[in-house]
C-alpha cells in the first residue's frame, strides 16, 4: 500500500509517494487560481511514473500555505462578529502596549472585521462562569439581521468569559444556524477556550474568516482525488506539526496557518535524529519563502501564541495574535523567486516580493522579466539548465542574463558580480533572520548543525552556515521535497486547552484532574476520527504557570497523571525548573498560579527506517563514476569562474568523500559546496558539508579529479 504527501508552496507543489520499499517524488508549478488543479496534475503524473494503482493509495496527507496567504492578502470571507455588549471595539483596541514605543507613525494590522460588521448582544457571564445576565435572543436576532444586510459569509461569536461557561455562545450559534444554515459560525469557547479577551476574539475572527475557504478547498481537493480513483482518508498538517482529519480542518482552519513550514521542520527533525544530530537549525528555502526553526533534543520548539500578518517582521506585537499551537519558526520572503531591484539610493535589494510560479523567474521562460535569485544562481553556474526539477523544466540562461542586465546601470555591477551580489544579499537576509531567531531564544548558533531542505536550500546553505559560524551542513536525500516527505513522517496530533486560573496551593484537585481527563477524551476522539487507534496515543500534560503578580505565563510540561494533592510538590518543582531554565533565577517565597491546562495527544507517524531512500541514494555504480562532468561556476574565493566537478547524488555511496568546490545534483535540488571544506556521504545517505576554513583557498584554478577523495 502507498502513502501520498502533498505540499502546496508559493511556487511549486511537491508530491511524494512512498510504499513497497520505494519513494517517488515530483515537483509541479503551483496553480494559484485553483491549487487543487496543480495537485491533480502532479498526482496523476506520479501515479503514472511509479505505476501505482489509485486504489493502492491508503493514506493521503496534505499541507498548504493557502490559509496563511489568505490572511496576508485579505482575501477571506466577508466576516461578522457578535460579542458582548460594550466589547465590540476590543478587536481594534487590542492592548495598550506599543510594539515601537517611540514611533509616532506606528501602524497596526487592520482588524479582519471592520466596525460596521462588529455587533453586540446583551448577555453577561462572570469570570467564574456564573450567569450574570441571560442571553437576550431578540437582541441577538437584531444583530444577525444587521450582519445579513452586509452579506456576510461567516460569523464569529465571542462572548465575555465564554471560556468559563460556553452556554451563551452555544445557544447563540444554535439559534443562528437554524435561521442561517448557509453561513459558517465559529465560537470562541471551541476555537480558543482561554482567558485574555483580545487574543481569544482575534483567533475566533480569523478562524471564521477562513472557514468558507477551507470548506470549499478541502471539498474540491477530495473531489479531484476521487475522480482519480483515490478515495482514502484525507489528513491535513497542523501548525503544531501533527495531523488532523478533514472535519477538524474545516472547523478550525486557523490551526493550519503554518502547515507547510511545520512539515519541513518535522522532516528536518526526523532526518537529524537518524543522523545523530539532536540540535539543529532547520533551514527550508523554497521558491517563495525561507523558513528557519530550532530543533532542540530532536524536537522542534512549539509555541502557543502565534502572530500573523506582522507589520514589522521581527517585532513581537505588530501582528494579529492567534491562540494556536504552532512550531516556533520564522518565515521570511527569501526564495528562489525573490525579485532583485535597486532602491533610490542605488543599493541592491532582494525580496520579499516574489515572482512565484506565475510568471516565475525569467529563466523559466513563462513570461517573467524581473531578475530573481534563481536567475542569479543559474548565471553563477550553480544550476544545470537541462536538469532543473529533474529535467521536467528547461531553464533559459539567456533570459536570466537579460533580466539581470536590467539592474546593471542602477547598481554599478555587471555580469557575475551582479549575480553574486544578489546571491549574497539574499543569503545575508536569511542569516540576519536566523541570528534574531536564535538570539531571542538565548542560543548559540555554533552549537547547531544546519539541516538544509527545499529546492533552493542546499544551494545557499554553505554560505549561510559561514555567516552563522556553523561548521556542518546536512542535506538529506530528496531535500527538495522534504516538506512533502515530512507529511508522511508526522504523527496525528490533537491539542486541547482549558483555563483554570487558580493558585497551585489552593487547587480543587478533583476538578483539576477531571479537567485533564475531559481534555484527554476530546483528544482521543479527534484521533479516532483521523482513523487511528486512540488507545495507542501518547498523552502529554502541560500547564501555563506563573508566579503570583506576574502578567504572563510559561508553558511547563508536567509529570504524568492522575493528580491528587500529593502531586503539588512535583508540579511546583517542574515549574521552578522550567522558570530557571528560561530566566536563570527563581524568585524566593512567591506563590505559584496555574492559569491554563493543556493536553497533547499523538499517535501514528512513520518512525521506521526509510528503506526507499536508502535504495535510491548510494545505488550500485557498476563502474560508473559519481562525477558526471564539470562546468564553470563562480566562487568569490577565486574571484572568477572555475571548472567545478558536478556529482550525481544517486551514484554517491556512504563513505564517499570529496573536497570543495563541488556541485551535487539530484532531481529536486542542487547542493553547492564552496572552497575551504569538503563533503561526504554518511551512513544514512545524507550529504554532509564540512567547513574547515583552515586556510584561504588557493586562488589558482582548483584541480578537477572526479575520483579524488
Amino acid at each position: 500500500m502507498w502513502s501520498l504527501g502533498i505540499d502546496i508552496g508559493g511556487t511549486f507543489t511537491d508530491i511524494v509517494a512512498r510504499g513497497e520499499g520505494r519513494t517517488h517524488s515530483r515537483k509541479v508549478l503551483t496553480t494559484h487560481d485553483d491549487p487543487a488543479r496543480g495537485v491533480e496534475v502532479g498526482v496523476a503524473g506520479i501515479l503514472d511514473e511509479a505505476r501505482i494503482e489509485p486504489d493502492a493509495v491508503e493514506r493521503l496527507v496534505h499541507a498548504t500555505t493557502l490559509f496563511t496567504n489568505t490572511l496576508i492578502e485579505r482575501t477571506g470571507a466577508c466576516t461578522g462578529l457578535i460579542t458582548t455588549r460594550g466589547f465590540r471595539d476590543t478587536l481594534e483596541i487590542g492592548r495598550e502596549r506599543k510594539y515601537e514605543l517611540y514611533d509616532l507613525a506606528i501602524t497596526k494590522p487592520p482588524p479582519l472585521v471592520p466596525r460596521d460588521r462588529r455587533l453586540e448582544a446583551t448577555e453577561r457571564v462572570g469570570a467564574n462562569g456564573e450567569v450574570l445576565e441571560p442571553l437576550d435572543t431578540q437582541c441577538l436576532d437584531a444583530a444577525m439581521s444587521e450582519l445579513a444586510r452586509h452579506d456576510v459569509n461567516a460569523v464569529a461569536i465571542a462572548f465575555l468569559h465564554a471560556y468559563a461557561n460556553p452556554e451563551h455562545e452555544r445557544a447563540a450559534r444554535d439559534r443562528l444556524v437554524e435561521h442561517f444554515p448557509e453561513l459558517s459560525f465559529a465560537i470562541s469557547s471551541e476555537v480558543a477556550p482561554e482567558i485574555r479577551e483580545f487574543e481569544r476574539i482575534s483567533t475566533t475572527v480569523a478562524n471564521a474568516y477562513l472557514m468558507p475557504l477551507a470548506a470549499r478547498y478541502v471539498g474540491r481537493l477530495a473531489q479531484r482525488m476521487g475522480v482519480r480513483g483515490i478515495r482514502c482518508r484525507l489528513l491535513l498538517m497542523l501548525s503544531s506539526g501533527g495531523l488532523t482529519d478533514v472535519d477538524e480542518a474545516r472547523r478550525f482552519p486557523v490551526r493550519m496557518l503554518e502547515s507547510g513550514p511545520a512539515a519541513g521542520a518535522i522532516a528536518a527533525a526526523w532526518f537529524g535524529a537518524r543522523a545523530g544530530h539532536g540540535d539543529l537549525l532547520a533551514f527550508d528555502m523554497g521558491g517563495t519563502t525561507a523558513k528557519l526553526c530550532l530543533v532542540d533534543g530532536g524536537e522542534p520548539l512549539v509555541t502557543h501564541v502565534f502572530e500573523a500578518c506582522r507589520e514589522r517582521r521581527f517585532i513581537a506585537g505588530s501582528g494579529l495574535p492567534l491562540k494556536i499551537s504552532a512550531l516556533e519558526l520564522i518565515e521570511i520572503g527569501a526564495g528562489g523567486g525573490s525579485i532583485a531591484r535597486v532602491d533610490e539610493l542605488g543599493l541592491l535589494k532582494v525580496g520579499p516580493e516574489s515572482a512565484g510560479s506565475e510568471p516565475g523567474p525569467a529563466c523559466y521562460g513563462l513570461g517573467g522579466r524581473k531578475p530573481t535569485v534563481t536567475d542569479a544562481d543559474l548565471v553563477l553556474g550553480y544550476l544545470d539548465p537541462e536538469f532543473f526539477a529533474g529535467g521536467d523544466m528547461r531553464l533559459r540562461p539567456d533570459a536570466a542574463a537579460d533580466a539581470l542586465a536590467s539592474l546593471e546601470a542602477g547598481s554599478g555591477l555587471a555580469g557575475l558580480e551582479l549575480a553574486r551580489g544578489i546571491f549574497d544579499v539574499i543569503t545575508e537576509t536569511m542569516a540576519s533572520a536566523a541570528r534574531v531567531h536564535i538570539a531571542e531564544r538565548g542560543r548559540d548558533p555554533r552549537r547547531y548543525v544546519l539541516l538544509a531542505t527545499g529546492g533552493a536550500g542546499p544551494v545557499h546553505a554553505w554560505y549561510l552556515a559561514a555567516r552563522l559560524g556553523i561548521g556542518r551542513v546536512v542535506c538529506p536525500p530528496s531535500a527538495g521535497v522534504a516538506s512533502a516527505l515530512g507529511l508522511l513522517l508526522a504523527p496525528a496530533r490533537a491539542d486541547r486547552v482549558a483555563t483554570v486560573a487558580e493558585p497551585l496551593a489552593g487547587l480543587d484537585w478533583i476538578r483539576f484532574e477531571a479537567t485533564y481527563g475531559r481534555l484527554e477524551e476530546e483528544c482521543r476522539s479527534v484521533l479516532a476520527h483521523a482513523g487511528l487507534a486512540p488507545e495507542t496515543a501518547r498523552i502529554v500534560r502541560s500547564a501555563d504557570m506563573r508566579f503570583r503578580g506576574q502578567d504572563f505565563e510559561i508553558v511547563v510540561e508536567l509529570p504524568a497523571g492522575p493528580y491528587a494533592r500529593t502531586a503539588e510538590g512535583a508540579i511546583a518543582d517542574a515549574f521552578r525548573t522550567a522558570y530557571e531554565r528560561a530566566f536563570s533565577r527563581v524568585p524566593p517565597g512567591v506563590g505559584i498560579e496555574v492559569v491554563n491546562v493543556r493536553v497533547t495527544a499523538r499517535a501514528g507517524g512513520e518512525g521506521r527506517r526509510d528503506e526507499a531512500t536508502d535504495a535510491e541514494v548510494g545505488a550500485a555504480r557498476e563502474g560508473r563514476a559519481a562525477c558526471k562532468g564539470t562546468r564553470l561556476a563562480y566562487f568569490p574565493e577565486y574571484r572568477r569562474p572555475v571548472r567545478t566537478p558536478v556529482f550525481d547524488r544517486y551514484l554517491l555511496r556512504p563513505g564517499d568523500r570529496f573536497p570543495g568546490p563541488a556541485i551535487v545534483e539530484e532531481r529536486e535540488s542542487t547542493a553547492v559546496v564552496g572552497p575551504g571544506g569538503r563533503f561526504e556521504i554518511d551512513g544514512e545517505g545524507n550529504l554532509v558539508m564540512i567547513r574547515t576554513d583552515s586556510a584561504a583557498p588557493d586562488r589558482s584554478e582548483p584541480p578537477v579529479d572526479p575520483e579524488r577523495s
